[in-house]
């Protein structure tokens, strides 16, 4: 068994639910093992990935098969099926769920846990495409444990709402520490600092690492100011200015942001993903690039691992050439704290952590759920 922070709960509620047997439940269950992979997030704070998508398209599904009472009866098999809107806008009625899609109720749950548990007879989600109707699959809610037909729907229900409420209560607390320090830096820096680096590291969600790269580059750029003009009696002074262009770490085909008036696009990755960053080149028709990719390794090494799998991939010398260009600059996380150490300089710090606050909020979903 996984044993992480948020186990002892899911096993404590499988006690509450079947006395002194909840352990021997949670090993019977593919779909309680598969929970507790992903509720691992639960207790590491809310910089860490939460899974939402997936748990949820779970619990809505289940939520509709209490609703209905099928847990009392054999009758499942005879339903006609949950709608497909209904589940839509019920998880987005959930907390965190504003900006979900359909990925994990169409296919991204059943790929994992098959992924997870290869040799199970069963699907999570059944689905008639036709109708947009969709069943949970019940052999992973029923069970015969000594000639006695066990229903695991509750426990699974109160399990997701528990780590749902845990993780409510960390990004509670980031937004508390981004008050805190929004107020600290305006006399200790070294503490801002800090914070921020805490922000950029390995575990953090990827949606957070976005936010806290637009706000830094958002507000050093802002700083930097162009003189032009359609005439040359006609030059103005205009600051930079960085746009984002979408959803936070969104799978949506798109440029995450850009400036103007430079028109400069910037796309942030977690990996040096040579087929993705390819793919951003692609999609603009090789227009230039600004990649701020999560990593400490030098720019120049970055460049230099982009051209060597460039090669593996491509051979040809000029197609190689054409999409080097096209990278028109690399920012790493150490370039992305000397731009924060700079606005730090200029008392930019709390700005910076007043953004992140900000955008956290509005991603997340948050003031929705704290009023």
């Amino acid at each position: 068994m996984i044993e992480h922070g948020f186990t002892s709960r899911i096993l404590q509620i499988l006690e509450s639910h079947f006395q002194n047997q909840g352990e021997a439940r949670f090993h019977s269950s593919e779909l309680l093992q598969y929970l507790n992979i992903k509720t691992k997030a639960a207790n590491k704070g809310s910089k860490s990935r939460a899974s939402f998508g997936n748990i949820y398209a779970i619990y809505v599904l289940i939520e509709d098969y209490l609703n209905h009472g099928f847990q009392l009866n054999n009758t499942y098999p005879a339903y006609e099926g949950a709608q497909y809107s209904y589940l839509m806008r019920r998880q987005r009625q959930l907390p965190f769920g504003s900006k979900l899609q359909n990925h994990a109720l169409n296919h991204r749950l059943n790929q994992e846990f098959k992924r997870y548990f290869p040799t199970s007879p069963f699907t999570p989600i059944l689905r008639d495409k036709e109708t947009r109707r969709y069943w949970f699959n019940e052999g992973l809610l029923t069970f015969q444990v000594n000639t006695s037909d066990i229903n695991i729907a509750e426990s699974v229900k109160e399990i997701i709402e528990a780590y749902v409420e845990t993780r409510q209560d960390s990004f509670k607390k980031f937004l508390e520490d981004c008050q805190k320090i929004i107020q600290i830096s305006e006399n200790d820096i070294s503490e801002a600092a800090n914070f921020i680096q805490e922000l950029l590291k390995p575990n953090v969600d990827a949606r957070i690492f976005e936010i806290v790269s637009y706000a830094i580059l958002k507000e050093y750029y802002a700083e930097q100011v162009i003189y032009w003009g359609w005439s040359l009696d006609a030059i103005l002074p205009e600051s930079l200015q960085l746009y984002k262009t979408g959803r936070t770490n969104a799978n949506d085909g798109g440029i995450d942001f850009v400036m103007k008036p430079l028109g400069k696009f910037f796309q942030v990755t977690e990996t040096i993903d040579i087929d993705k960053i390819f793919l951003d080149i692609d999609k603009v028709q090789k227009y230039p690039i600004t990649f701020f990719i999560k990593t400490h390794e030098s720019i120049d090494r970055v460049r230099e691992i982009i051209q060597e799998k460039a090669m593996e991939k491509y051979s040809i010398t000029k197609i190689v050439e054409r999409y080097m260009e096209a990278v028109e600059e690399v920012i790493n996380i150490p370039t992305l704290l000397d731009y924060f150490q700079v606005l730090l300089k200029n008392d930019k710090g709390s700005t910076v952590i007043q953004e992140i606050d900000s955008q956290s909020r509005l991603e997340f979903d948050l003031d929705r759920f704290n009023s």
